[in-house]
């Protein structure tokens, strides 16, 4: 029988549904029945914190210095009960333009026999991978993030207990925002995407929504708080993207510089709107960021099953042959798609189908 080492790797943002993937890729990959249908025999390395655990060189103890670990069924056994990425993850890019190490991750990949190779992440990891493909090497992809920006797929791993996340931590500041008669400014993140600013809003039941894709006025926004006191409300809830900004300005940064793929890091605008509402309304208004706690806590039911599914895709990927692909999950169908149509493109909010502009908050008609 033959015998083919696969490699699996997570990048970008740890988020919950990378252990669920793993553990399912592993698990087909490794699983006894099949081999015999298949005729080949696998092994499963796992690659450790992204790109970066491709990057040895020559005479390193890969095992010992924490660069790759083998994997099988016993092993990943549980893994899909937790959060984050047992294998670690990196924002590191082999292509960065300041010190390209994109030679030596194909030549290590080889080194390692590793025949074929599943890249769990969004668009930045995904894009390596994309061009990994071009130069031959066998991979696929599985989309990860919780911003769910990624086009051609339906969802993202990460997306729904993000989601969860938010709506747990509304729920908590209610407490204090109606015992106070406070408004609440909680800032997400989503990067230039509105979707889990949106979604978490609508579940959490925020008063206004604030996202990237439609910039805000500030006297709108008072002008609505102002409405809803009026109407008798004790408190209110305000979800903003980070990437969201007032009309005439630019996004809100955190931090100067970018990431390894030229990314600023956006913050800041729920501190913003707190000390802008308070002076429009004076009414007492306080900011909090999610920031991390998105990502962070077990996966969902959810995120569990899409994690299954899309790890069992990936390897059928790579038992047929149908490498420089992602796995995608559109009209209710795991499915795939050429990793080229994904990378450098974004998947934002449809203002028309999904946001009211007047109101600044989700649609409130279905049919229309």
């Amino acid at each position: 029988m033959a015998k083919e080492r696969i490699g699996i790797l997570t990048g970008g943002g740890d988020c919950a549904g990378l252990n669920p993937a793993i553990k399912w890729a592993v698990k087909t990959a490794t699983d006894k029945r099949l081999e015999s249908e298949r005729g080949v025999q696998y092994e499963v390395l796992g690659i450790r914190n992204g790109w970066s655990g491709l990057m040895f060189e020559a005479g390193a103890d890969i095992e010992k210095d924490g660069y790759i670990t083998v994997l099988d069924e016993q092993k990943v056994r549980t893994w899909d009960r937790y959060g984050g990425t047992m294998l670690g993850t990196s924002r590191t890019n082999p292509y960065n333009p300041g010190y390209d190490l994109s030679k030596l991750v194909m030549k290590n990949i080889k080194k390692l026999e590793i025949e074929a190779l599943i890249a769990i992440g969004g668009d930045d990891t995904l894009g390596v991978a994309c061009k990994l493909a071009q130069e031959g090497i066998n991979v696929v992809g599985i989309p990860k993030t919780i911003d769910r920006d990624l086009v051609e797929t339906d969802y993202t791993l990460g997306f729904e207990t993000a989601v969860s996340v938010i709506t747990e931590e509304v729920d908590r500041l209610r407490t204090t925002a109606g015992s106070h008669r406070r408004i609440f400014v909680v800032e997400t993140m989503g990067r230039h995407s509105g979707w889990l600013a949106l979604e978490g809003g609508e579940s959490c039941g925020a008063y206004i929504i604030l996202i990237p894709e439609c910039d805000f006025s500030m006297e709108r926004v008072n002008e609505l708080l102002l409405e809803g006191r009026e109407a008798g409300s004790r408190y209110e809830i305000i979800i903003v993207a980070e990437g969201a900004k007032p009309i005439g300005y630019q996004e809100f940064v955190r931090r100067e510089g970018v990431d390894g793929f030229g990314h600023k890091m956006l913050g800041g605008i729920g501190d913003y709107l707190a000390s802008e509402i308070y002076k429009g309304t004076e009414v007492e208004t306080r900011s909090v960021v999610l920031s991390h706690l998105q990502r962070g806590g077990a996966p969902c039911a959810y995120d569990r099953r899409m994690g299954r599914y899309f790890g069992i895709a990936a390897v059928d990927l790579i038992v047929t042959g149908d490498f420089g692909k992602m796995v995608c999950y559109r009209n209710g169908e795991v499915t795939a798609c050429p990793m080229d149509r994904v990378v450098g493109r974004t998947s934002y909010v449809d203002l028309e189908k999904h946001y009211d502009m007047e109101r600044y908050s989700g649609r409130r008609s279905i049919f229309r």
